[in-house]
């Protein structure tokens, strides 16, 4: 039986656009969360996930089993991310990031400005220990977390079972709250408890 992604691809390399433009309206939050992972920046993301899915189109006649698009366009998608910080990688090393950027719900605005300071300096030990993660774990991680993907939706983009998804995501957990145990044991605060405990 065909998948749905499959006939998708077999009526977008008969020149049916609206079912290749489904494939992006499927996958565009992960590719995103992918490019973005890579780049680290909220508008070249955006670009390298356009530029993933462009070649993706290009490269469609190519893919062997239709069936496999998501960890195919993944793999696009991080090749163009890498090819993306060969070119500007020199020029963003000698930049100042942008603070982390999220949207502010209605609770979060009438904080004052301690507690801003405070969620902004959460939000980067965050980040900081996902970095600090093995590589294996850091884009399921994202996907997760990050894009609300489901184990099932993360195994299908990444190529991999739901129960190694899991597994992974229980690791990367427990390493997760060790790492930010050890931060806020560092600055006096005790708001993350350590795996084992």
């Amino acid at each position: 039986m065909e998948s749905d992604d499959a006939k998708l691809v077999t009526r977008a390399l008969r020149g049916d656009t609206e079912s290749y433009g489904a494939l992006v309206t499927r996958y565009q939050g992960a590719v995103y969360a992918a490019a973005y992972y890579y780049v680290g920046r909220y508008g070249s993301a955006e670009d390298v996930a356009q530029d993933a899915f462009l070649e993706g189109y290009r490269s469609l006649h190519k893919l062997k089993k239709p069936d496999r698009f998501a960890p195919w366009i993944k793999e696009i998608a991080c090749r163009t991310a890498a090819n993306w910080l060969r070119k500007n990688g020199k020029r963003i090393r000698n930049e100042t990031p942008l603070p982390f950027r999220r949207t502010i719900s209605i609770e979060d605005a009438r904080d004052g400005p301690r507690e801003t300071l405070e969620r902004g300096e959460r939000a980067e030990h965050v980040w900081s220990a996902i970095d600090s993660l093995p590589e294996r774990y850091r884009l399921p991680v994202v996907l997760r977390y990050l894009q609300e993907l489901s184990y099932n939706e993360i195994a299908k983009f990444t190529g991999e079972t739901p129960e190694e998804i899991r597994g992974v995501l229980q690791r990367a957990g427990r390493q997760l709250r060790d790492v930010l145990a050890d931060i806020e044991q560092r600055e006096g605060q005790g708001k993350w408890h350590r795996a084992s405990e």
